[in-house]
């Protein structure tokens, strides 16, 4: 975790210089092989999500704020995945009732499926923090604005990680 952190750290930092040095801001995800200058023209190819509103937010934000607010699901795929969201919990108390007869806490196979699903939820952790969560906030105009006030943020972030990891002593 502490290489994945870094290595971001080193990504947004150096995005930032770059920016700032030629003066330009961060160029969000679009399909830029379509653009063609033609003398004093661009033909710009517009693709779903890359437009701009008039609330300044562009396609793309607006599109991942939709996606994650779960806007534009249809009734039947929101009845589904909230069934599957209800009965999850019981299904898996009941699985566990049915095993536990047959369950021995000090087998090999026990401890490697155990390891196997701590190891799978952590790697899942991980990467909802830093990909969802720290990357979006890191990427951001406000903290790409300022080279100080990121050095500060992964300071933070480091120090969060490292209490959390003492933590984990106890736990």
């Amino acid at each position: 975790m502490l290489s994945a952190i870094v290595t971001m750290a080193i990504d947004s930092i150096a995005t930032s210089l770059y920016s700032n040095k030629h003066k330009t801001g961060v160029i969000p995800e679009t399909d830029q092989e379509m653009n063609v200058v033609a003398g004093t023209h661009v033909h710009s190819h517009h693709h779903p999500g890359s437009f701009s509103t008039k609330d300044g937010v562009d396609g793309k934000k607006l599109l991942r704020y939709r996606v994650i607010a779960m806007a534009e699901y249809k009734f039947l795929k929101k009845a589904i995945m909230a069934f599957f969201f209800a009965v999850t919990t019981p299904f898996g108390i009941a699985l566990g009732i049915a095993l536990s007869s047959t369950y021995e806490e000090n087998s090999p196979r026990a401890l490697i499926t155990v390891g196997l699903l701590n190891a799978s939820s952590a790697g899942l952790l991980i990467y909802m923090a830093l990909v969802d969560l720290l990357a979006a906030d890191f990427m951001g105009d406000k903290l790409q604005g300022s080279v100080k006030l990121q050095i500060k943020s992964y300071m933070a972030v480091l120090l969060g990680a490292g209490g959390m990891s003492v933590m984990a002593i106890w736990a």
